[in-house]
């Protein structure tokens, strides 16, 4: 794009400037001035070419280090490249030189925001509209400070307000509509984009953002019609050759698709989207073998990108068998970067990282150190079941048998030694939530195509280890919402869960929409946003956190003597002591048609479970009876409801990653 910024001295300097020029060498010698690296600077700029334009500015700088302009143009040059806190740093210094200059408050402004300094900016904005109420830049820095802060329909107000003093203004039409598309006002994004598209029928970035609008909006095949306007205007352009790939493959157009990814990175050899792009074109044309080899050279390029990482393991887990020896060398990234947590006691994510790496190679040593944390962790059972696993696939040596001896003395007295309970039977039987997870494939994010794919794989990986939620095998993948309500009520879920992603290079945005599977209305909304690295991950984890606040505690009863009665759930469910229940006759709670929770009269309430004592896996508890006969059996439901505002209805606050990224680029 054209240089982000208006220029940061009148018009009229400029013409001093080039008409003194001719009265200094016009060689980049080491000789020369600081006039004509300034000038090399700005022509650079004015093409884009920010690589060069910094070269030739901090040239400038050498020779002239109170030179106001060059500060300035170099802070912006490093604000394109997305080094922010260069770009502050310079920002700063161009300010001590030229003092009271509006232009280099708002920029800093608007690098503020996208370090994340949110109330830093807004200083900024504030000073600047308090001598110049009427400053567009301040303005649009403030809507986009509206949108950084997760409040979209404040920046349209704003953007609305502004519009009248500037009907034609490429920048606010642009902007009004991008905010609108995010909004949901698909039609007022649309009236918005045209007006600029009338008023600026020649500028390929309007095309662009044409292009990006129409494809949100599902109009794909207009969408390729403007982002090839965009290329013709302006050859080579390649966020819009990037575009028009991923709308390629949103159309089924693999084999274009891939070949628009070849262009990109015979440009770019590091282009790791378009990488991805190209790895996952070939997944969807059966090419998996190739698929695989391109997502492994994309890792190689970028090992911290999650979605290449995830869509390569997901092939990896599907299509080879479990003794390839390949499965143990990416699975050993996952247990050195667990035993780097598990140093610095984060424990969760140690749990993580070895049941990722577990899932690619099941006969790796490294269980040992997974077991060992699950011991530290508080669960001796499930150590104890890890190592005689380890022992059944020929992985035990003498110190795993002196462990197994030790640990099957500690817990003879278990619970669930005393009731013969087997705790990974009775785990595997005890999830009584069904769950069917899907991304809708019309839905792509910005950076990664089919984006919501690769996270809902991911979140129902992090789902097998909710003892309370049974993830369906249904695919993940599908064509529309209708088709995905087909296959949930088909498949015998209770809900299912749609996955979308937004994203920017930095940040990461994941929305999952609850349904009751029986009926399709909608249950709830869970959202979580996440910066910096491993945000898929924790955005993931964020997500299936709420979902397992939001479904209410859900057990049987196993086995009854006498008053005494079994749960099938345990310490592991966050059952404790003292707690109490509803028992429910079987097979009488139903599904909520709409929301989350299970509907059953007073009258289907046999009597309550008090429990007295907590196992890993399993609880025992003493029986109430509702009423005169004792009707509790076992197999009967064990049932907590959630009140209203327990319920994680409530997404986390959220703003859109590529909203931001889409203004902040927009100069």
């Amino acid at each position: 794009m054209k240089g982000r910024f208006a220029p940061f001295f009148p018009a009229v300097l400029y013409c001093l400037l080039f008409v003194s020029l001719p009265l200094f060498p016009q060689s980049p010698s080491p000789n020369g001035n600081a006039v004509f690296y300034y000038g090399q600077g700005r022509q650079h700029m004015a093409a884009e070419d920010w690589y060069s334009a910094s070269e030739a500015l901090l040239e400038c700088l050498k020779l002239s280090p109170s030179h106001a302009e060059a500060t300035a143009s170099l802070a912006e040059c490093y604000y394109e490249l997305g080094e922010y806190d260069e770009a502050l740093i310079w920002v700063r210094k161009g300010r001590t030189l030229a003092r009271g200059n509006m232009a280099l408050a708002n920029l800093e402004s608007v690098i503020l925001i996208a370090l994340g300094q949110l109330d830093n900016a807004a200083e900024v904005i504030s000073s600047v509209l308090a001598r110049e109420p009427y400053n567009r830049d301040a303005l649009f820095a403030a809507a986009e400070l509206d949108v950084a802060r997760g409040r979209a329909g404040d920046a349209l107000t704003r953007y609305r307000e502004v519009a009248p003093r500037y009907p034609d203004d490429r920048r606010l039409l642009i902007s009004l509509a991008l905010v609108q598309g995010s909004l949901g006002d698909a039609d007022g994004a649309r009236v918005s984009i045209e007006k600029a598209l009338a008023f600026h029928p020649d500028d390929y970035r309007v095309y662009y953002y044409a292009a990006y609008l129409d494809a949100q909006a599902g109009r794909l095949s207009q969408a390729i019609e403007y982002a090839s306007e965009a290329l013709v205007l302006r050859p080579g352009f390649a966020q819009a050759r990037s575009l028009l790939a991923s709308l390629r493959y949103r159309s089924g157009q693999y084999e274009e698709a891939s070949r628009l990814a070849d262009e990109s990175i015979a440009v770019d050899r590091d282009d790791i989207s378009a990488w991805y792009l190209k790895g996952m074109a070939c997944i969807r044309m059966g090419r998996r073998s190739e698929a695989a080899s391109i997502l492994a050279a994309a890792v190689a390029i970028n090992p911290e990108d999650e979605f290449v990482r995830t869509a390569l393991e997901d092939l990896i887990i599907s299509d080879t068998p479990l003794e390839d020896p390949g499965r143990a060398r990416w699975a050993s990234w996952h247990f050195s970067r667990a035993r780097g947590y598990r140093s610095r006691n984060l424990g969760d994510q140690a749990l993580f990282e070895y049941r990722r790496g577990l899932r690619l190679n099941p006969y790796a040593e490294d269980r040992l150190e997974y077991a060992d944390l699950l011991r530290v962790g508080g669960f001796p059972a499930r150590y104890l079941e890890e190592l005689k696993f380890m022992q059944s696939l020929g992985l035990g040596n003498q110190v795993i048998a002196d462990a197994v001896e030790t640990y099957d003395a500690l817990l003879v007295d278990a619970l669930h030694r005393r009731w013969s309970v087997n705790p990974v039977e009775t785990a595997a039987s005890s999830r009584h939530w069904k769950l069917a997870v899907f991304s809708v494939a019309s839905q792509s994010a910005f950076y990664h195509a089919d984006a919501g794919s690769v996270a809902s794989s991911f979140i129902k990986d992090l789902l097998v280890h909710d003892r309370n939620v049974e993830t369906l095998e249904t695919e993940l993948r599908q064509p529309s919402f209708s088709q995905a309500f087909r296959t949930a009520r088909e498949a015998g879920a209770d809900y299912f869960l749609v996955i979308s992603v937004s994203e920017s290079e930095r940040d990461l945005s994941i929305k999952g929409e609850l349904f009751t599977a029986r009926t399709g209305s909608s249950a709830g909304t869970f959202s979580a946003f996440r910066t910096g690295p491993d945000r898929l991950r924790n955005a993931s984890r964020g997500i299936t956190d709420q979902l397992a606040a939001a479904l209410p505690f859900r057990g049987e009863l196993l086995y009854r003597r006498a008053s005494q009665s079994l749960l099938d759930k345990g310490r592991a469910d966050g059952v404790e002591a003292g707690q109490v229940y509803d028992v429910v006759k079987k097979g009488r709670a139903a599904v909520l048609n709409e929301g989350v929770g299970l509907a059953y009269s007073p009258e289907d309430v046999a009597g309550t479970i008090f429990i007295n004592q907590v196992d890993e896996e399993i609880s025992l508890g003493t029986l109430s009876r509702s009423g005169f006969f004792d009707r509790i059996e076992a197999g009967d439901e064990v049932i907590l409801q959630k009140q209203e505002d327990e319920q994680a209805r409530g997404a986390e606050p959220l703003a859109n990653p590529e909203l931001r990224a889409l203004l902040r680029n927009l100069r």
